[in-house]
């Protein structure tokens, strides 16, 4: 049989592909075959993590030279779900499904690296690992939101250029949009994240080595704890669009951090419709506070909105705050009137001489007892 029968022949490519041209690409024909949705979710993918994913979750442990449990155990910690596992396991997902590229394998090899060295564990390594995953997470979320509505913009622009010049050449697709976008920021933003993660981490040190000075605990510190909440948020909610809803928590959460910022405080967590921040001098959390009034409370295209503080001894632990002041500045706000900043006795004992407070009457307070709030004001 000569060379011209093995081209006649299907039957005799080894390479599978039609024709037995050698130069196709099995993957262009798989995208080729995949729905446009399916194709753009596999440029984009492509796009962002550098490569296609080639492996396997075994062929990932076997390359990184770790045990799949621990390769599984570290890609949970990061906040994935997991692509295989067992075959007898259903909630493991499907065995053998290609999901994986060689920098999920570098991941693993590193983080088992780091806890061979000795001076962490494996169980520390995952405990930063989860720390990591769970940050990077709500990051990812949050610059999609962003990046969409920037895609709308540039769609709806694109819209209104064809109409007024009366073009009717393609405009571009929002997978063509997008995969521009990431193109553009990619670099820029990779080298953002790790200077920003370098800034905070000093400042974590910095606060702990203040911490050591006065505690014998590292984990426990006497902090003055703030809770500002938006007032009827739940009925507010139900009167507005979605869009609007978003914006209106998006700018009350960027006008609560830029306050609490100004005065040397750390925005905790951010819950919807409400912010838990800290400050180590009850005057700056008082100020804090006013400022927070000002920005949103005073107002008339925000909300209304309530303050409470409390003050004392606070648990510190994986970026979040625990604790009865914690429990109580969030009580307090219950209690508020519009526009008002709410305190515990301690938080009115440690104001400085500029404010004057007033004890109100004795009320029930969940998980407190009979409560006395302390009403502030500036002398």
């Amino acid at each position: 049989m000569g060379p011209d029968d093995m081209d006649d022949n299907p039957d005799d490519n080894p390479g599978g592909n039609p024709g037995g041209n050698p130069d196709s690409d099995p993957d262009d024909a798989l995208e080729e075959a995949a729905s446009p949705g399916e194709a753009a979710t596999s440029r984009l993918e492509e796009a962002i993590l550098g490569e296609r994913p080639t492996l396997t979750g075994a062929e990932v442990a076997e390359r990184a030279g770790v045990d799949p449990d621990q390769a599984r155990r570290m890609w949970r910690a990061l906040g994935f779900p997991e692509l295989e596992g067992g075959e007898d396991d259903d909630s493991r997902g499907t065995p053998g499904v290609v999901g994986f590229t060689t920098a999920d394998v570098d991941a693993v090899r590193d983080l088992y690296a780091t806890a061979g060295h000795g001076l962490i564990d494996v169980d520390t390594a995952v405990t930063l690992a989860r720390a990591v995953g769970q940050t990077m997470s709500r990051l990812a979320d949050w610059e999609v939101a962003t990046l969409v509505t920037r895609i709308e913009q540039l769609e709806a622009q694109a819209r209104a250029k064809a109409k007024a010049s009366g073009s009717e050449e393609p405009r571009p697709g929002r997978a063509d949009l997008a995969l521009k976008l990431v193109e553009d920021i990619g670099g820029g933003f990779e080298s953002l994240l790790v200077y920003t993660w370098r800034r905070h981490l000093a400042a974590a040190v910095a606060r702990l080595e203040a911490l050591s000075a006065a505690e014998e605990d590292l984990h426990t510190a006497n902090l003055t704890v703030g809770f500002a909440d938006i007032v009827s948020f739940t009925a507010l909610s139900n009167r507005l669009e979605h869009d609007r809803i978003g914006d209106l928590v998006e700018l009350f959460e960027l006008r609560c951090h830029d306050v609490v910022g100004a005065h040397r405080g750390r925005v905790i967590k951010s819950i919807g419709d409400s912010v838990l921040f800290l400050n180590d001098d009850a005057g700056r959390a008082m100020r804090t506070a006013e400022g927070i009034i000002t920005v949103i409370g005073r107002d008339r295209k925000m909300p209304d909105v309530r303050v409470g503080l409390a003050s004392g001894a606070v648990t510190l632990r994986l970026g979040d705050v625990f604790g009865p002041p914690v429990n109580m500045a969030a009580r307090l706000t219950a209690v508020a009137r519009r526009n008002r900043v709410i305190v515990d006795a301690r938080t009115a004992e440690l104001l400085p001489s500029q404010y004057e407070t007033r004890r109100l009457p004795a009320r029930p307070v969940r998980g407190f007892g009979l409560v006395e709030p302390v009403a502030v004001r500036r002398a």
